[in-house]
């Protein structure tokens, strides 16, 4: 017992509450200045990368006409979900990962908790129609343009959206209306000062099937559709003289490869995050917190990733990006320049 009592001691002297005039605060574990300043630098790049990144594919859609296609429009609003993340949910989350306590009251704690579940599934679903809308360009050209109209996509945007706000609202709600006594958090990690959803074992499986492995699953069975399909168009034009929108082929398969990579980047980024999810209420909440907040973040960085990608595998952005930064865009008629050969 008393070596307990020394144990506790020397966590109280290395430690100082979250609220000192409120009881069962949290503690707040103490850092050198310098490990602060390294914390809020590194976060603070990332937050700086995903939001400026993320405008830029938004200007560069939104601007040029000829990116007003079915597919960036799927593709603008992803990036809009990605700036928002890197917007609103980002830098509470670094305060709350570098001062290891949550300041901005319970309120904004569930709207910070919703908005980010929101904005995950946003993208979960974005990927996955965008996923479909690749398959019917590749492996169906001839009815791609009759079905996939702006009218379809805003429809699809729209469901994106509005299932996610009822999924990510409707969760955390249900979450933080459980009373803490009725949760393992009551004993072991409950206190004043933290943000932490209650979830069981059978409520964060069911949520980490539903909202992540099932979608996943389906894209990437999509995706090696597309793989196959582009893969035996390209060998019959290769055995034929037909070259008859041949570069239009070869374009929409890029484009197929590429957002193939932004789905694999997406689901590496986040496996982790579901996994840990999953597994943190079947051993008790016993993942290590450092642990936890890195994957956490290597989620977000998902968000910081897609612009480079854009960047890095499409021409058409760098182009945009270099008249954007340019200033170019300001010209008159700036925004029927063309980016790519038809």
């Amino acid at each position: 017992m008393q070596h307990i009592k020394m144990n506790q001691t020397a966590t109280l002297n290395n430690s100082q509450f979250c609220f000192k005039t409120i009881k069962n605060s949290c503690l707040r574990q103490t850092y050198s200045v310098n490990l602060h300043i390294v914390k809020y630098l590194a976060l603070c790049t990332v937050i700086l990368f995903t939001v400026s990144g993320n405008c830029l594919v938004i200007i560069a859609i939104a601007h040029f006409k000829q990116l007003h296609t079915p597919t960036n429009f799927l593709t603008l609003s992803l990036a809009v979900a990605d700036l928002l993340l890197g917007g609103l949910v980002m830098p509470p989350s670094a305060i709350r990962t570098v001062e290891k306590c949550w300041y901005f009251g319970d309120v904004f704690c569930i709207f910070h908790s919703s908005v980010d579940l929101l904005l995950c599934i946003t993208s979960i679903l974005h990927l996955f129609f965008i996923s479909v809308d690749r398959y019917y360009a590749i492996c169906h050209p001839f009815k791609y343009k009759s079905k996939f109209t702006v009218i379809l996509i805003k429809k699809m945007i729209f469901i994106c959206w509005s299932l996610a706000a009822i999924y990510g609202f409707g969760m955390t709600f249900a979450e933080f209306s459980m009373k803490p006594k009725e949760s393992i958090l009551d004993e072991n990690n409950y206190c004043v000062g933290s943000c932490n959803g209650i979830q069981n074992e059978v409520s964060s499986t069911i949520s980490a099937i539903i909202s992540f492995y099932i979608p996943g699953s389906i894209m990437v069975g999509i995706y090696v559709k597309i793989y196959m399909v582009a893969s035996k168009q390209a060998k019959s034009l290769r055995q034929t003289s037909e070259h008859r929108n041949e570069n239009s082929r070869k374009r929409e398969t890029k484009a197929a490869k590429t957002l193939a990579i932004i789905v694999g980047v997406f689901l590496s980024c986040w496996s982790p995050c579901f996994f840990c999810i999953i597994i943190n209420p079947a051993i008790n909440f016993s993942i290590p917190s450092l642990l936890l907040e890195f994957v956490f973040w290597f989620s977000y960085t998902n968000s910081t990733f897609n612009p480079l990608i854009y960047a890095f595998f499409y021409k058409w952005f760098r182009k945009a990006l270099k008249l954007i930064v340019l200033g170019k865009i300001y010209a008159n008629n700036s925004c029927s320049v063309q980016l790519y050969s038809e």
